[in-house]
């Protein structure tokens, strides 16, 4: 492993291919401070799990890239216990499961950065705050074109999150808040979730474990979907009958 590496070297490339840098630094317990990263034309997988792990990590390197690849900024900042801020993410152009678990377990990181995409891909944020257990605020997701899974599972488990984004879609697709909030136990206001066109498991487990919820949205669709509500609001102990 890579546990003594304190210093990592110069990434000068601004083109990048397939998997260049995938685990490049993964495990990597003792790096303090990330390389530049420059690069503006992505490649798929490109920074898969880069830093996963890095548990001494307190800073990412900025991201300048506007157009995502699939898969390119999957798990990249995994575990990485001590990273208090988040890069910028100006990406309009998402690509599938770009921001997949980014940030999974990153358990210092207070602040998540904003997400100005209007469009999205499929598992675009899935899991993207999952265990960020110091998040007390959630980005603005202004989004109303979703894709399946694109919010699933992201905020699980960020028990300090007081806030529920605004989500104005009306037209939903498959999974698309599936686990959304799922154990987000410091929630106590969900937000109005006006979609009429539903899909299969849209809404299924969205604030499960939500324990300081004390009040349900209105659902206004007339017309159903295959497990659409199923456990949305399973363990939901305070809510007001």
């Amino acid at each position: 492993g890579c546990t003594s590496l304190t210093q990592a070297p110069v990434l000068p490339a601004t083109t990048l291919a397939i998997n260049c840098y995938s685990n490049m630094f993964s495990g990597c317990t003792s790096l303090t401070q990330a390389p530049a990263l420059p690069a503006t034309t992505l490649a798929s997988n490109c920074y898969y799990q880069m830093f996963q792990g890095c548990t001494r990590l307190t800073q990412a390197p900025a991201l300048p890239a506007t157009t995502l690849r699939g898969y390119c900024y999957y798990s990249m900042f995994y575990n990485c216990t001590s990273l208090t801020q988040a890069p910028a993410l100006p990406a309009t152009t998402l690509g599938y499961s770009c921001y997949q678990a980014m940030f999974s377990s990153c358990t210092s990181l207070a602040q998540a950065p904003a997400l100005p995409a209007t469009t999205l891909a499929n598992y675009c944020y899935f899991g993207m705050f999952i265990g960020c257990t110091s998040l007390t605020k959630a980005p603005t997701l202004p989004a109303t074109a979703l894709a399946n899974s694109c919010y699933a599972r992201m905020f699980q488990g960020c028990t300090s999150l007081t806030q529920a984004p605004a989500l104005p879609a009306t037209t939903l697709v498959d999974y698309c808040y599936y686990n959304m909030f799922t154990g987000c136990t410091s929630l106590t206001q969900a937000p109005a979730v006006p979609g009429t066109t539903l899909a299969s498991s849209c809404y299924q487990y969205m604030f499960q474990g939500c324990t300081s919820l004390t009040q349900a949205p209105a659902l206004p669709a007339m017309t159903l979907a295959d497990s659409c509500y199923q456990y949305m609001f399973q363990g939901c102990t305070s809510l007001i009958k």
